[in-house]
């Protein structure tokens, strides 16, 4: 049985596996030759909110022939203190499958210990690896050419779990990755090691984005964070990715954004609306990438 719980746990032939089969699921979207899903039903257990991630995934079952149940938190028990394990061991036992966006890593991954059934990890505090595995599609799909080439820069808070997924990339693919972030915001010293990789963390972001292919960013107030907001916005206010960075990168670098974007802040509105086919293509993936992923759980 596998599971999708983080970029972490996969290795290099396991990304490369899925990106394309993404690469097929988007070829042959509605005329795919066969339903891996047929039959089964599968819940997504939503702790927190989504748009991309419960579209995609919602969609991405359906096509490929399964019946889908959507559990908000507060819903269900779980919502009032169930056991993770107790909540796990039902389902297992009336589902074929179950998409976790929750708070805690360690939640989505007791929950695959004890539900016996294929489990993704749609997002926690932690990581965020459906979300990377569309961006490394996207990167793919616009600049082949191999990974150990390629040189892509995060700008923002590096310890999110966007930049914490973008780390283990590196180290599983070998390009190189840049975290542009205050000192307070850089990824630890502990995970850069964890990760391996060619992974350089600086504080000035034109330096990061000096001949880079791909300049990536993320929110400044993740969900969770709200309370911290007035101070991140504040130490975060020299990381936005805007014209004079987009210069210094490399000519036809892509742009990226994971979306919810929040103009004049980590992005500025003329730059986002340049990159804007770029940073929706990379929407558009998520569906197809997490059709791949649901094919490759259940395989």
């Amino acid at each position: 049985m596998k599971h999708l719980l983080s970029i972490e746990s996969l290795n290099a032939s396991d990304i490369e596996q899925l990106l394309a089969e993404a690469k097929v699921m988007k070829r042959e979207r509605g005329r795919h030759a066969a339903e891996p899903l047929r039959g089964q039903t599968w819940a997504m257990i939503f702790s927190k909110s989504s748009t991309r991630t419960r579209v995609s995934f919602e969609v991405g079952i359906r096509e490929l022939g399964g019946q889908v149940i959507f559990l908000n938190a507060s819903d269900i028990q779980l919502g009032r203190g169930e056991p993770i394990c107790d909540t796990a061991r039902v389902l297992g036992r009336m589902v074929h499958g179950t998409v976790f966006r929750t708070f805690a890593q360690a939640d989505v991954e007791e929950f695959a210990r004890y539900a016996g059934i294929p489990t993704i990890n749609a997002l926690t505090d932690e990581e965020h690896p459906c979300q990377i595995l569309a961006d490394l599609f996207t990167i793919q799909e616009k600049q082949p050419g191999p990974w150990s080439q390629k040189v892509i820069t995060f700008v923002g808070d590096g310890q999110c779990n966007v930049a914490n997924s973008w780390i283990f990339a590196a180290g599983r693919l070998g390009f190189e990755l840049r975290v542009a972030a205050p000192p307070a915001f850089q990824p630890t010293p502990a995970l850069l090691q964890r990760a391996g990789g060619r992974v350089r963390c600086v504080e000035d972001p034109r330096a990061a984005a000096t001949g880079a292919d791909v300049l990536y960013t993320d929110v400044w107030v993740s969900m969770g964070k709200e309370a911290e907001a007035a101070e991140r916005l504040r130490q975060l206010a020299g990381y936005q990715i805007n014209d004079a960075l987009v210069a210094r990168a490399k000519p036809g670098a892509l742009v990226m954004h994971c979306l919810p974007a929040y103009r004049g802040k980590e992005i500025d509105a003329g730059t986002f609306e340049a990159h804007a086919q770029t940073i929706f293509d990379q929407a558009e993936n998520r569906l197809h990438v997490q059709k791949a992923i649901l094919a490759w759980v259940v395989r």
